[in-house]
C-alpha cells in the first residue's frame, strides 16, 4: 500500500494527535451551527486558506464549520490546491493509495483518480505531493467534521487554464455526496491597510464570478480557485464570503502580512 506521508505536522499545525484535535476543536468552536429554526444545508463546495493553523486557522475553520450543516454523508472530497514546490504544467492526482495525518489515514479515490488521469492536462505525478502543503492542512479539518467513511481526490494546480480545472471537476463532481475543497490564501507580503483593501477587491470579484480578475497576485491559489469559479456558473452555484482576516490578525508582522478568506458555494435558489 502506498502512503502519501505528512510532510508539514509539527510545523503547520501539531504532529501530535491530541494537541492537534484540541487547536482544531478550540478554532472550531468560535463557530457555532444555526439555532435549530434555521438549518441551511451543507454547501457543495469551500474556499479555505492554508497557512500554518495560527494564522490562518480561524479562518478555515469558519468554512469547515459548515460542513456540520444537515446533509447526505459525504463520500468523497475532490481538494484543489496550487503547487508551491515543484513546477508544474496542468494538473498532478496522487499515486498513494491512502493519505496520513497525526489524526490516521484517508484512502484515496481511486476511480475518480483513474477518470482524472484519462483526461489531458492531467498527470499521475507524486512529486507535486510531496512536499506540498496546501493540500495536506486541509485534511486534519476535514477528518474532523466529516463522518468517517469518505474518500480524498488530492489535484495538485499547476498552470492549468481556468476550464481545464473546471473540467477535472466535471470529472469528479457527482452529487451531495461529493465536496470540492479549493486551498488558496490571499495576498502575500503587502503592509496591512493595503492588503485588506486588496483581498477586499479580490472577494467582490469572486462573489461576482469574475474568475478574469484574479490573478496570482491576488490569490496563491488563483488556478483552482478560477476553476471552481467556472465551474460553479456551469453548475448553478453562487459563493458566499464567510471570513477574512490577515497574518496580522495573529500578531504578525503588519508590514508584511498574508491575506486569508473563506467562501462557501450553495445552490442559486
Amino acid at each position: 500500500m502506498r502512503v502519501r506521508p505528512p510532510a508539514v505536522a509539527g510545523r503547520f499545525y501539531p504532529a501530535d494527535a491530541r494537541a492537534l484535535r484540541s487547536v482544531i476543536a478550540e478554532q472550531l468552536g468560535e463557530h457555532r451551527p444555526p439555532p435549530p429554526e434555521i438549518q441551511p444545508l451543507r454547501p457543495k463546495a469551500i474556499v479555505v486558506p492554508h497557512a500554518g493553523y495560527v494564522f490562518s486557522g480561524r479562518v478555515a475553520a469558519s468554512a469547515f464549520a459548515l460542513l456540520r450543516r444537515p446533509g447526505p454523508p459525504v463520500e468523497r472530497v475532490v481538494l484543489l490546491g496550487p503547487a508551491h514546490t515543484v513546477a508544474l504544467e496542468g494538473m498532478a492526482v496522487s499515486s498513494a493509495d491512502v493519505w496520513e495525518t497525526p489524526l490516521g489515514t484517508v484512502p484515496v479515490d481511486s476511480d475518480c483518480r483513474d477518470r482524472l488521469a484519462a483526461r489531458p492536462h492531467v498527470a499521475v505525478d507524486d512529486r507535486p505531493h510531496t512536499l506540498e502543503h496546501s493540500l495536506e492542512v486541509e485534511v486534519p479539518f476535514l477528518q474532523s467534521v466529516l463522518a468517517p467513511g469518505w474518500t480524498l481526490v488530492p489535484i495538485v494546480v499547476g498552470n492549468a487554464r481556468p476550464e481545464w480545472v473546471a473540467d477535472a471537476l466535471d470529472c469528479c463532481w457527482g452529487g451531495d455526496e461529493t465536496l470540492i475543497v479549493v486551498s488558496t490564501d490571499m495576498s502575500h507580503f503587502e503592509p496591512d491597510a493595503r492588503a485588506r483593501e486588496h483581498d477586499h477587491r479580490t472577494a467582490l470579484s469572486v462573489l461576482a464570478s469574475r474568475d478574469t480578475d484574479i490573478g496570482t497576485r491576488d490569490a496563491c491559489g488563483a488556478r483552482p480557485l478560477k476553476g471552481l469559479i467556472v465551474a460553479s456558473r456551469r453548475h448553478g452555484l453562487q459563493p458566499e464570503l464567510v471570513d477574512t482576516a490577515n497574518s496580522a490578525d495573529a500578531g504578525a508582522d503588519p508590514d508584511r502580512v498574508v491575506g486569508y478568506a473563506s467562501f462557501a458555494y450553495e445552490p442559486v435558489p
